[in-house]
């Protein structure tokens, strides 16, 4: 099976690739110590050692450099989970490698995931292009993912684009609470598979009584 993986498509001599990732790597450090909102650009030019000519000749401004940022880590997790997934191994085995895949992304740097989805919708029109095209890769992955031969049984529900949809809102909104509460995301494994499985599974009528 051939995976529409994304990819990049902004080309840069490697000085310039150097400053960009010293700039993101440190607009990643500016958020999880001070948040997003609170973070400056003063913040991310110490952090780079480097200068705010050196910021504005490759971002326009804080929020360009976050969505960048938050593009880059979308992009990584969902290479991730494709990684991640035997498309040999039972769809049971499937469901819960992705599942955990996606969790080990988003715990990996949990700061940034929770600015990725509570400080964005704030943004204005930018954001929300990163939050469709992010939407769409999601529903993409999720729907291809269950394209796999241990998808075929007659029993099992492949998701439609409305159940890709619900899955990844409903995980997105499980991730952010649990990191706000200050709880392990990975509590979060069991019930995210079983939600996945009763969707995609098999149904069973209940009996007459």
């Amino acid at each position: 099976m051939t995976r529409a993986e994304p990819t990049t498509t902004t080309e840069t001599t490697p000085a310039e690739s150097g400053f960009r990732r010293r700039l993101l790597d440190a607009m990643a450090e500016a958020v999880r110590a001070r948040g997003y909102r609170d973070a400056t650009v003063a913040d991310v030019v110490r952090n780079a050692r480097t200068s705010r000519r050196t910021f504005y000749e490759h971002f326009t401004s804080k929020q360009d450099c976050f969505i960048a940022l938050l593009t880059e880590r979308n992009n990584e997790t969902i290479r991730q989970i494709y990684d991640a997934v035997d498309p040999n191994a039972s769809w049971r085995t499937q469901v819960r490698q992705a599942i955990e895949a996606w969790i080990h992304a988003s715990q990996a740097d949990a700061t940034i995931t929770l600015a990725w989805i509570r400080d964005t919708p704030a943004l204005g029109e930018s954001a929300r292009q990163l939050h469709h095209d992010a939407a769409e890769a999601f529903i993409t992955l999720i729907q291809t993912l269950t394209t796999t031969p241990g998808f075929e049984a007659p029993e099992l529900h492949p998701p439609s684009r409305q159940m890709a949809t619900i899955l990844y809102g409903g995980f997105r909104e499980l991730i952010a609470s649990t990191v706000e509460e200050g709880r392990d995301i990975t509590e979060i494994t069991a019930i995210a598979v079983d939600t996945a499985i009763a969707l995609v599974g098999p149904r069973y009528d209940p009996p007459i009584p």
